[in-house]
């Protein structure tokens, strides 16, 4: 058997050769990773043994395949020797040194392999390698072949598919990479019985493989249930076996599998970016991962392909400036040269959107709402009523995060490891992102009683979920979205309800927060802010203390010092400056006259913390005590600050007083006081409710009516009501 290589055909590969040199995004994809390729090839060729995680020897390994799989590929384009004798040389030099490896000691739960210290990144080796291994075999001799077959690729096989065989089938990112690797290998050397068991699973049986994964891991909105990093991450052996499943099974029409999964998983992931095209770090997550990675590229050329394109797609392409080096990316790239002679592209535009969550899409969602103010500048809010996300989820349903001016505002901390940053053990997950960054009070959400969600139980947040109340974004005054989270703390059910106002008098849309607790007995509820820059002014007195303590004992508050706090009896207003842009808090509870005791503290990570693991960062909470509440709050956007021009403008803001009028099980009832106006919303609190429900709520004797799930009323000062 002549190994062929698994994802190009000769007549495509010649159709490639014709966009070297081109200024195409081929062209210039092409020559990118010819210059990158080049400047290691300089290198002398070298496989380490194992090391540390985020050590040398890791990172070789990594260089070792990625630079494999680009040779490969370049050898068939140009069919320069060079490139192929890289791949041999490198495939000896593994094949007489892998079985010499023992295996790593294992620090965490995770399976070890030989070359690295989990096996998820031997996956990602033999899927890449085996893949370049395909372009250069037919130069390789039967004795080079068979070193390679018998001492890499077989034991490899037998590792993940014996050794690790309860790992292989898991519904994990890190079961899409191994389903990937053994399918990719078993076709390069001619045994398409492991490309059968990685579509199908060992068992034949629906619950493992590569069908499965993507039946289980995706929603039938796309949504990845682990959250955008990690969608990223699997979304490229994701559409690389989708298309080695295209050419090699047909039989199983992949592109149309689960109504179209592998499609609508890749909107879903471009869906969820922010406008500067970074990904919200919604459980364990980077904060700095973006649309340009390279399985987001993979992504997009492989959807342009299968699903169509659209000026979304062209878009994503043109801020990557690169597709994908095979044929899904030269359509890209011959369209976008099409489109570009015709007309301005210009940047993708995502709509607001509800991503269902779980197999059936019964599992809750996260809400992604965009608004434009006058300037064309985009405001996202995000919130996460959907499911928990294994072991990679965070303990913060009903959280949110909100960005504009091209950053974030309400943050998310994201995960406390330093990826490939050796020293910190070897950039794996650290102590500290159980400990702080995956509990509630690390997140934009309310805390009760200083305890975690679910006990930071994970087998009991897995088995429940947020419910959606209503997603409602065709206004062009006011969008909103509403949710429940009853099962999350006991005897406590929370409603959040969050919206984007458009009001003539301001610079951008106004966030409005209500944020319902309903609960048994006396409880402490913190409703917590991560924020970002520098406080410029508060409306109440507050002391900051010389001697620093511990917010608390546990679920992450033994992590932040309390900083400074003061009493407050109606409304608290925060306001900070960050980079460019004012920001104005105005927060109240319906508790703060019944009790006079509401409390703002302003709080830092740092605390507990003997390994500098933490990042410091400030966050500021609004505490209120009592047997039920309702939060109310508004953050404004507004004014300008250069620093070098030194130029300040509209430091202040336009928004004056939010007060809670009242709420019930019926509804709840807000007023916002700004320079010019009196604004009234009234919002549903009832499940079940529809778009043409009525709701009357009686409130100081006076009677508040709408139908459907909220209603707003702006009336200017001076004007009649």
């Amino acid at each position: 058997m002549t190994t062929q290589p698994i994802l190009l055909t000769e007549a495509e590969v010649e159709l490639l050769r014709k966009e070297v040199g081109k200024p195409s995004l081929m062209g210039k994809s092409i020559e990118a990773n010819r210059k990158e390729l080049e400047a290691f090839m300089r290198l002398p060729l070298d496989v380490p043994g194992h090391g540390e995680a985020g050590g040398y020897e890791h990172n070789r390994h990594k260089q070792n395949y990625t630079y494999m799989n680009l040779a490969g590929r370049l050898f068939l384009i140009t069919q320069e020797e060079k490139y192929a004798q890289f791949v041999k040389d490198l495939l000896a030099i593994y094949a007489e040194k892998y079985l010499t490896f023992d295996f790593h000691v294992q620090k965490n739960t995770n399976p070890t392999g030989r070359l690295f210290h989990q096996i998820l990144n031997e996956h990602c080796w033999l899927m890449f390698t085996s893949l370049a291994y395909s372009c250069v075999a037919s130069v390789m001799t039967e004795e080079e072949r068979t070193a390679v077959v018998e001492r890499i690729f077989e034991p490899m096989l037998d590792m993940f598919t014996v050794k690790y065989a309860h790992d292989f089938d898991r519904i994990h990112n890190h079961g899409i990479w191994a389903v990937a690797a053994v399918g990719i290998c078993g076709l390069a050397i001619g045994k398409p019985e492991y490309l059968e068991m990685s579509v199908y699973g060992q068992d034949r049986d629906d619950t493992g493989g590569f069908l499965a994964q993507i039946s289980q891991l995706f929603a039938p909105s796309g949504y990845y249930m682990e959250g955008p990093y990690y969608h990223r991450y699997a979304i490229r052996p994701t559409c690389v076996f989708a298309e080695v499943v295209h050419r090699h099974m047909p039989e199983v029409d992949i592109y149309n599998h689960k109504d179209k999964v592998i499609g609508n998983t890749v909107q879903a992931m471009l869906a969820t970016a922010y406008p500067n095209g970074e990904f919200p770090a919604l459980n364990d997550a980077s904060r700095t991962m973006s649309i340009t990675d390279m399985g987001v590229q993979v992504a997009v050329s492989v959807y342009s392909k299968h699903y169509g394109m659209d000026d979304n797609i062209l878009g994503m392409a043109k801020i990557q400036n690169a597709v994908w080096m095979h044929p899904c990316g030269l359509e890209l790239s011959q369209a976008y040269y099409k489109a570009i002679a015709d007309r301005e592209i210009g940047m993708p535009f995502w709509p607001s959107v509800e991503l269902n969550e779980g197999p059936t899409g019964n599992n809750g969602a996260q809400g992604f709402i965009r608004m434009q103010d006058k300037t064309g500048d985009v405001s996202q809010l995000v919130m996460n009523y959907g499911q928990h996300g294994m072991g990679h989820g965070n303990f913060d349903t009903l959280g949110i995060t909100f960005f504009n001016r091209g950053q974030e505002v309400l943050r998310e901390y994201g995960f406390c490891r330093w990826v490939n940053v050796e020293p910190k053990f070897g950039g794996r997950y650290l102590d500290e992102n159980k400990s702080y960054a995956r509990q509630t009070i690390a997140h934009n959400a309310v805390t009760i009683d200083e305890q975690c969600q679910n006990g930071f139980d994970v087998e009991r947040a897995d088995s429940v979920h947020g419910l959606p109340h209503f997603f409602k974004v065709e206004g062009t005054e006011i969008n909103g979205m509403s949710a429940f989270a009853n099962d999350h703390y006991p005897n406590t059910d929370m409603q959040r309800s969050v919206f984007m106002l458009s009001l003539d008098e301001l610079e951008a849309p106004l966030l409005l927060d209500l944020y319902r607790i309903e609960g048994e007995g006396e409880h402490q509820y913190d409703y917590s802010h991560q924020y970002d820059g520098q406080i410029v002014r508060t409306n109440f007195d507050y002391q900051s203390f010389g001697e620093l303590s511990t917010l608390g004992d546990d679920f992450g508050y033994q992590h932040l010092w309390k900083v400074a706090s003061g009493k407050v009896q109606d409304t608290a207003l925060v306001s900070w400056l960050q980079n460019n842009t004012y920001y104005t808090w105005l927060g109240t509870s319906s508790s703060a006259k019944q009790n006079g005791d509401n409390e703002v503290i302003f709080t830092r990570t740092g605390a507990n913390d003997p390994s500098f693991n933490l990042r410091s960062e400030p966050a500021f909470i609004l505490r209120s005590k009592g047997e039920s509440t309702l939060f109310a709050s508004v953050l404004e956007t507004h004014g300008y600050f250069n620093e070098e021009f030194e130029q300040s403008v509209n430091a202040r803001g336009q928004v004056k007083d939010i007060r809670v009028v009242g709420y019930n099980a019926v509804g709840s009832i807000v007023e916002i006081t700004t320079e010019k106006s009196l604004v009234t919303v009234m919002i549903s609190n009832v499940l079940g409710a529809d778009d043409q429900t009525p709701h009357q709520v009686e409130l100081n004797g006076k009677t508040y009516s709408w139908n459907g799930f909220y209603s707003l009323e702006v009336n200017a000062f001076g004007q009649e009501k």
